[in-house]
């Protein structure tokens, strides 16, 4: 199962009740941050997340509403009793600027720094794999696509008619092969079935809608996407060309077009007071569009997996 929450949907600067836009993916016990702007920590416990398990950082561009917490988040991660080495990962320009950063937070743990090539990613950590994809802003700005590959379906009643004890059932499910007290030798083959496809969760701000980024998200089980502007007049038209934003209609477009499961609208401008009202301009386009909140959570996988908008604990 991949939990997905987001401690803050703001863009630009923090408001009282609405942190700046990141994004924090649990899986298998550890955990992997998207964007850390100011006040992420704070957003992180309002949340209920657990700082300490974050491993990973992944930063989408290096404007300050998305970098510039990083001293705290450290310290605060430090202040744990973490000793393990943490990678902070992103576009060209990161480890001069997380250096500059880290002259101010000073941690008891290695913090380890890879810039993306376009296109570049991170993978053999716990299962979860991530792309990036350069997308169009004012600077070089990245978006991420985290997908978990799935074991088949493991059919115990096929294990049972062939005399299988249920101490083999995770290791067939592993896909490994097993010799019986009997002296049979079952392989996995004979107990699996169904393929699925991998958990996808795609993370695109701080960009223009461009048709790249349909491709990129395809399929997702989940994407999240800006909604810097509401519906998307012909003044919020303007304002997106000249700083290289999204309206809600733009990425609802996107999400139709990349056949994606579910839409989470964030980075909401300071002026964008209250999004659900400029929710229905995006549904006309994506019927799944959900204007997102600080502390919105999803369990993908799960036999008991809540619709988008609910809240749910880890």
């Amino acid at each position: 199962m991949l939990s997905v929450c987001l401690p803050g949907t703001g863009g630009m600067l923090p408001l009282p009740g609405r942190y700046l836009a990141c994004c924090l993916l649990e899986y298998q016990g550890k955990s992997v941050l998207i964007d850390c702007g100011e006040g992420t920590q704070m957003a992180l416990r309002a949340a209920g997340c657990r700082i300490s398990r974050i491993e990973r950082i992944l930063i989408t561009h290096l404007h300050a509403d998305h970098l510039a917490g990083l001293p705290g988040l450290l310290l605060t991660i430090g202040n744990t009793g973490r000793t393990e080495p943490l990678l902070l990962a992103g576009p060209p320009g990161l480890y001069q600027a997380a250096s500059a950063l880290m002259q101010i937070a000073p941690v008891p743990y290695p913090v380890q720094v890879a810039e993306l090539a376009e296109g570049g990613g991170l993978e053999g950590w716990a299962g979860l794999r991530i792309r990036s994809l350069p997308l169009k802003h004012g600077i070089p700005c990245y978006g991420y696509r985290c997908e978990i590959e799935r074991k088949p379906v493991f059919n115990p009643q096929k294990a049972e008619r062939l005399g299988i004890p249920k101490e083999y059932y995770r290791r067939l499910h592993a896909g490994e092969s097993v010799r019986l007290p009997d002296g049979r030798t079952v392989e996995p083959q004979a107990v699996l079935e169904g393929e699925r496809p991998p958990l996808a969760v795609c993370y695109c701000t701080d960009t223009l809608p461009i048709p790249d980024i349909a491709g990129f998200a395809k399929g997702a089980d989940l994407f999240i996407a800006e909604g810097m502007y509401g519906g998307g007049d012909a003044g919020e038209a303007e304002k997106r060309k000249g700083k290289m934003h999204s309206t809600f209609p733009d990425s609802a477009w996107l999400a139709a077009q990349a056949g994606v499961r579910q839409l989470w609208l964030t980075h909401f401008s300071p002026a964008l007071a209250d999004p659900q009202q400029e929710l229905e301009a995006a549904r006309a386009l994506f019927p799944q569009s959900v204007a997102a909140f600080d502390g919105i959570r999803l369990t993908l996988g799960s036999r008991s997996e809540k619709a988008a908008g609910e809240k749910q604990a880890f």
